[in-house]
């Protein structure tokens, strides 16, 4: 594993964290028309990622760079998402943001997606070297949300 790829799990392991110390920081009297979808949001990226993770099976890598002898994943949800693991994280994280009424977490959800959203583009440079079939499916499903982007 290349340093880069230390760097990007480093930096994901610190928005984790953050996000579990979000409920304790920055708080504002979060009325409850916000904390129930808040509560709807954070249950659909909390499936989706576990969807995404199940889907992906001996396949996943904690890296940048894909497993040796891994295969290109394009069945069940990744029909619809190229990274669905990202997108569940980034929707688990602002609804848990909004359930605990946490401006910081809201932060720390922004963060995610700016990062995710990079991480991704990263990660793609592997999965085009690697996987002769990438760039076809790169151009017919979308990074984080079906048919927009």
């Amino acid at each position: 594993m290349q340093r880069r790829g230390q760097i990007w799990f480093a930096v994901q392991f610190i928005l984790f964290c953050a996000l579990l110390f979000a409920p304790f920081a920055g708080r504002f009297d979060c009325p409850l028309w916000l904390r129930i979808p808040g509560l709807i949001i954070l249950s659909g990226g909390v499936t989706v990622t576990v969807v995404g993770y199940r889907t992906l099976g001996g396949s996943h890598s904690p890296w940048t760079n894909p497993i040796e002898g891994g295969n290109l994943v394009t069945k069940g949800i990744y029909r619809s998402i190229r990274h669905p693991i990202y997108t569940g994280w980034i929707l688990a994280a602002l609804g848990w943001a909004l359930l605990f009424g946490t401006l910081f977490g809201v932060g720390v959800a922004l963060a995610g997606l700016v990062f995710y959203d990079l991480k991704s583009k990263e990660e793609e440079k592997w999965l085009i070297e690697t996987y002769a079939a990438y760039p076809a499916y790169k151009r017919e499903v979308k990074r984080f949300i079906p048919g927009i982007y």
